[in-house]
């Protein structure tokens, strides 16, 4: 059941094929709640196409939510879409450090709601929903992705990912507890494609092989998480999971990802990061 989603009484996550992901009334909640309105004028841009935050400042790009008005979006030159009120954008560059995809444009007068990196945390902590409701979303457009995938194995060295540092892991520890570490020999078998999904891994030690039709797809090192897809959407899991190596891993089931997502905002704001580049880098092997 998806009712131990719900924090504040308004949010669910639905289930099933025609479940609305997004709602609208909660990424409003959550811009409002530590965000900063501004007025644009036609013609006014908001962020330009491979535009990267200055390091210089210690600041990531901004992410919008359109109150009133229209934006364009364009990239390579071309129109890709237009949004209208109750739409956010510019979350996946935000989120994930990376640069801009697109050019987005002020197509009317309008109204938002902007977030900067402190915002954003400030934001997550106050409404933890919204994590859990990006999450899903993002998840539901990476499960797409995977079914598109061929299984054509990579032609280069795979770098193990790292979403949580020492510190952070090492909190996750002391909160668990000694009784939540698992450890799997090389060439165990840790989850399977189709299976129902318990639980999330934090590897702490060793490396893990992710693969998708015989495929191995991505290598999780320590810092790396792995199964953290069927535990947010509840469907079975998308990818074979091997230790490459021996390896401990943390487990994390629902209940306390649940409460982590609640009580630590650098947990939620790693897991987004981590999913807007596992995003990214689906999407480059389908192009």
């Amino acid at each position: 059941m998806a009712d131990d989603l719900d924090f504040t009484g308004s949010l669910r996550l639905p289930t099933g094929p025609a479940a609305p992901v997004y709602i609208p009334a909660v990424a409003r909640a959550f811009f409002e709640s530590a965000g900063r309105e501004e007025t644009l004028s036609a013609g006014t841009v908001l962020f330009a196409e491979n535009e990267k935050a200055s390091r210089l400042f210690l600041q990531r790009d901004k992410m919008y939510f359109l109150l009133e008005g229209e934006i364009s979006l364009a990239a390579k030159g071309k129109p890709i879409g237009a949004l209208k009120a109750g739409e956010i954008f510019g979350e996946m560059a935000a989120i994930s450090d990376s640069p801009r995809s697109a050019t987005a444009v002020a197509k009317s007068p309008c109204r938002v709601l902007s977030l900067d990196d402190k915002g954003f945390a400030a934001a997550l902590q106050k409404k933890p929903e919204f994590a859990l409701m990006m999450l899903g979303t993002m998840i539901l457009r990476l499960r797409g992705m995977i079914a598109k995938l061929s299984g054509v194995p990579s032609t280069g060295e795979l770098k193990a990912s790292r979403v949580f540092d020492k510190a952070l892991i090492a909190t996750m520890i002391n909160g668990l507890g000694q009784n939540a570490m698992v450890r799997y020999d090389q060439g165990k078998v840790i989850m399977v494609a189709g299976q129902a999904g318990a639980l999330m891994y934090v590897v702490t030690e060793g490396r893990v092989a992710i693969s998708i039709r015989g495929a191995v797809v991505e290598r999780v090192g320590p810092g790396g998480i792995f199964g953290e897809m069927a535990l947010v959407d509840q469907s079975p899991r998308a990818a074979n999971a091997v230790a490459e190596t021996d390896c401990a891993l943390l487990a994390i089931n629902r209940n306390v990802f649940l409460s982590l997502v609640k009580s630590e905002p650098a947990f939620g704001i790693a897991l987004l990061s981590a999913m807007a580049e596992r995003l990214r880098n689906t999407a480059a092997a389908l192009n």
